[in-house]
């Protein structure tokens, strides 16, 4: 299990266990939308990952930005850091932006 699965099953646990201990609804909500954009990076990363494994110029392009060698932590460093300068769509939708994204074009251009 790599750190990013990790870290989504320790957050999911947290919930779990605020839920059964009835905390705070407000922070739970929070951490459920934090799990949301974790899971969506998470799932990004790898399937641009599992796309670069067959396409070189995807590797080429991700080391020329700077990000190093085809691997989950540097893919996942490109998805992360090409999210947060997303624009938001007209719902603003910051997850929605990320689900959406094609990022493995963003690579190619």
């Amino acid at each position: 299990m790599d750190e990013y699965s990790q870290e989504i099953n320790e957050i999911q646990s947290q919930i779990d266990a605020m839920v059964e201990a009835e905390e705070d609804a407000n922070l739970i909500a929070d951490l459920e939308m934090q799990l949301q954009i974790l899971r969506t990076l998470y799932q990004q990363a790898t399937m641009l990952l599992a796309e670069g494994e067959g396409n070189p110029e995807l590797r080429r392009n991700l080391a020329m930005r700077g990000y190093g060698d085809w691997t989950l932590d540097n893919v996942y460093a490109f998805v992360y850091e090409t999210s947060v300068d997303l624009p938001n769509d007209v719902r603003g939708s910051f997850l929605g932006e990320i689900r959406d994204t094609d990022f493995a074009s963003l690579l190619t251009h």
